[in-house]
């Protein structure tokens, strides 16, 4: 009970002598440091906002501007062109001014004035530098005068020392490709895939859509791009991936131990997230900066079902993360005493949680398996059920907290002397565990970054540092579910159960070589694997398919991703060649090579805005708003991807080869994800369904033959 009572300040009691007052001191204590802490994030907001809203200059730029204004006149030079007599005379209107001291205000505004047009003339002028993507075409190696004097010229324009959010209004935005083009480029990736026939009537789709409606739609399409930040926001949603913990080495077998470390390093990557200290991404030696919008929902952030559509929840601040344990969740606080609870604190909270022998109240343990099945029933049971009372406001604490933490009964992770089941186990423990006791997956970019705050452990496996017995426990959230709405959790959990166990998974690391060899050969890392795989499908399917890798389109503001088409007429000529015995290696090596360029260039132009699926999708959605009928858009969209591919990035830290992440899932056909991890080692991850004709269990010999 003691903890309870710390969370009141005050307690009065009326009696016949008067009011009895009583004040705890800790809790006025925890009150005043809350509010301190809270006051010190809005004075860091505020300060960096200033910073990054004059980027590329800097705030006190504008004080060497209105010096260097105020000596100009002093030495009797007017550097304004009479705009500063202009502004004086207007002045004398106001008889509460010296003389003096309208020259004075006369030069201050003219030299704020000045400081501003030279950060907006320097955004717009790195804006148009960064609209040229030419040396991205350059042969690799070799690097031109003219792209090193442009190089420079960025480099001028970029300014010192960049916050996170600092490029985000000089980044040009996406393109609108033209129709015709994309239609051109549409029909060159399909020529491989299509019977003579199937082809000529697809092409006649396409010339009619290009010249008939085509361009109606792209109007349309043209006109949200001049007032929407990135045409094709509005129309996708953010992907995310899931991130392996540390496969090959286990730093502690104490799971409240772990857990702590981790939570407290995610806290501090969200400490820096927020006071925007992170770098922004660059490319080209630091130099062309990538956009950084992923970041700003990436804690505090909740997806809320609703009837028709999800809508995305996003708090300024969140003190409180949810656990979940054995069916029940839990809420902790992240701070005490006015900051950040410390690692070895963090583990107390969470054995805390772990010895806690309560059990799951009615409807519990299973609750958010409502958010994996049918949106409307969900959607109308937070309406009757959840929207009052204490299932309210434990479902505010879930959907506010900072992020959610799931403690596992079952430990998962590599095996040595199993690593092969281990991993497929592992993998589809994290994707969707047991489709009740899953949050959001963590990005990439966060695993990677956190891997380089680890904490350490004692030698007994604890976390470094001491107890807290002062720390409140963490509290049990309270549920009052109905038996409708339990009826309901059953039927969700069942369609999610259904979805799951149709997944399959195979996770292994390929170790024969990496990228150094690749690299050395001269040739892409990313169009070796791409080719690889080309050739590993048709030896396994005997047929080529449409074929989906995700590029990304970060180069432009709100960039997200758009789609290489990586089965070409050149890379089905390379495995053809690679199947025929009468080939000769020299023949190969030369398809080889035209296959590999002919993939640099589509990803190259995916990354630069002329894509194709993108586009022909925002088109498809405004005729959807315009209720039009495209006969060519709804095929190209019905049209099945039976390979979905993706290269996980590594970008953050340098990751040791035993740090080791990868995700991916394929709705139809198979899912291959890879990342390449130092210079010899690629991991990949394999998925397909049970279900798919396809592809059948993914098994230990068609990874062979990739």
């Amino acid at each position: 009970m003691a903890e309870a009572h710390q969370a009141v300040a005050f307690q009065f009691t009326v009696t016949p002598d008067g009011i009895d007052l009583r004040l705890s001191h800790e809790a006025l204590k925890q009150i005043y440091l809350s509010g301190l802490h809270s006051w010190k994030k809005k004075f860091i907001r505020f300060k960096n906002g200033i910073i990054t809203g004059v980027y590329p200059a800097s705030p006190s730029s504008w004080l060497i501007v209105v010096v260097g204004v105020m000596t100009t006149m002093y030495a009797k030079i007017d550097p304004s062109l009479g705009i500063i007599a202009k502004i004086n005379r207007t002045l004398e209107r106001t008889d509460c001014m010296s003389s003096q001291t309208k020259n004075v205000v006369s030069g201050v505004l003219f030299g704020t004035g000045l400081w501003v047009a030279l950060i907006v003339t320097m955004r717009f002028s790195l804006k148009v530098l960064l609209s040229y993507h030419g040396w991205m075409f350059a042969e690799h190696g070799k690097m031109s005068r003219a792209t090193k004097i442009w190089m420079g010229m960025v480099k001028l324009f970029s300014g010192r020392k960049p916050m996170l959010y600092s490029f985000q209004t000089s980044l040009p935005r996406l393109p609108v490709p033209a129709v015709k083009d994309t239609v051109n480029r549409y029909l060159e990736s399909v020529r491989p895939l299509m019977k003579e026939e199937d082809f000529k009537r697809m092409t006649a789709l396409a010339q009619d859509f290009a010249v008939s409606l085509g361009p109606r739609l792209q109007w349309y399409l043209r006109l949200k791009s001049w007032w929407a930040t990135n045409y094709v926001s509005l129309y996708t949603h953010c992907w995310l991936q899931y991130s392996m913990d540390l496969l090959y080495i286990l730093p502690t077998h104490i799971q409240a131990a772990r857990a702590g470390n981790a939570i407290h390093a995610i806290l501090l990557y969200r400490r820096k997230l927020d006071r925007e200290e992170i770098k922004p991404i660059r490319l080209l030696g630091s130099t062309i900066p990538l956009c950084s919008a992923q970041w700003e929902r990436m804690f505090n952030t909740s997806r809320i079902p609703g009837e028709e559509t999800d809508t995305i929840q996003h708090m300024r601040d969140s003190k409180h993360i949810v656990v979940y344990h054995r069916g029940r969740y839990f809420k902790v606080w992240l701070y005490h005493d006015g900051r950040l609870l410390k690692p070895r604190e963090m583990e107390q909270q969470m054995q805390r949680i772990l010895d806690d022998t309560s059990e799951p109240q009615p409807g519990e343990a299973r609750l958010a398996a409502l958010t994996a099945g049918d949106r409307v029933p969900w959607a109308r049971c937070r309406q009757a059920y959840f929207g009052r009372g204490k299932n309210k406001q434990s479902l505010d604490a879930v959907e506010k907290a900072a992020f959610f933490v799931t403690l596992d009964e079952t430990e998962q992770g590599y095996r040595r002397e199993d690593p092969d089941t281990s991993m497929d186990s592992y993998a589809k423990s994290l994707l969707h565990g047991r489709c009740y006791d899953r949050g959001s997956p963590l990005t990439g970019a966060l695993w990677e970054g956190i891997l380089g705050l680890q904490m350490g452990y004692a030698e007994d496996g604890h976390c470094k540092g001491d107890t807290n017995p002062n720390i409140p426990y963490p509290t049990r959230l309270q549920w009052d579910i109905p038996g409708e709405c339990q009826e309901v959790i059953e039927t969700s959990l069942n369609t999610a159960n259904l979805l799951a166990n149709d997944v399959d998974f195979h996770s292994f690391p390929f170790e024969d070589f990496g990228k150094g060899i690749i690299k050395k050969c001269r040739t892409s890392p990313d169009a070796f694997v791409q080719l690889a795989l080309q050739l590993a499908h048709y030896k396994d399917m005997g047929k080529f398919c449409l074929t989906y890798e995700a590029s990304m389109t970060r180069l432009f503001r709100e960039g997200r991703t758009e789609t290489v088409r990586s089965c070409t007429t050149e890379s089905c000529d390379f495995v053809r060649a690679m199947v025929d015995p009468a080939q000769t290696v020299e023949q190969r090596l030369k398809l080889f090579k035209l296959a590999s360029e002919k993939h640099q260039l589509m990803y190259r132009l995916a990354m630069t805005g002329s894509g194709i699926d993108r586009h022909l999708f925002c088109l498809y959605v405004v005729s959807k708003y315009l209720a039009v009928e495209s006969p060519f858009l709804k095929e190209v969209l019905s049209e099945p991807w039976r390979l979905s591919t993706s290269q996980t990035p590594q970008q953050q830290v340098e990751l040791n080869p035993e740090y080791v992440r990868s995700g991916g899932v394929a709705d139809d056909g198979y899912g291959v994800s890879y990342i390449l991890v130092g210079e010899n080692l690629i991991n990949f991850h394999i998925s397909s369904k049970f279900s798919c004709p396809e592809t059948g269990i993914v098994s230990q010999g068609q990874v062979q033959i990739l």
